[in-house]
């Protein structure tokens, strides 16, 4: 599985954390950026990661800010991208198996590294279960 990841300057660390440890596990991580703790507008980074998932070049995606607030918001206004914020490992194993969320968004500010592997881990580990939530997921684009 391939895999897009991106951040903005709160998440920046959690992001590099996260990129080492994902590619340590054998991930295939393109990094979208950003590149280091200097403040950014993260829907500079948000935007091409988004589009990267839309477009089929990545199965999955990890954005990481201080709530999780803005990236999920701006990747979901792309067609086919569902971002899920997870702040607990359940979270995150439920927008996989019901929403079928393909990024997942972690609030960096409000979580221990430990909890951010847990989350991305459930997510990448995680099947959509399909049947009557399929129905439902199909019902999302406009």
């Amino acid at each position: 599985m391939t895999l897009a990841i991106g951040s903005d300057h709160a998440g920046f660390e959690y992001k590099q954390m996260l990129l080492a440890w994902l590619r340590d596990n054998g991930y295939q991580v393109e990094d979208f950026g950003t590149y280091s703790a200097d403040s950014v507008d993260y829907p500079d980074f948000v935007h091409p990661l988004a589009s990267a998932i839309e477009a089929g070049d990545f199965e999955r995606g990890i954005l990481v800010c201080g709530s999780a607030n803005g990236v999920a918001i701006t990747a979901n206004k792309h067609r086919g991208v569902r971002a899920a914020i997870a702040w607990m490992p359940e979270i995150s194993r439920l927008a996989r198996q019901h929403n079928d969320a393909n990024i997942i968004c972690v609030p960096a500010r409000f979580i221990s590294e430990e909890d951010a592997r847990a989350i991305v881990s459930e997510f990448l580990n995680t099947a959509f279960e399909g049947g009557r939530h399929l129905t439902r997921v199909n019902k999302i684009d406009c």
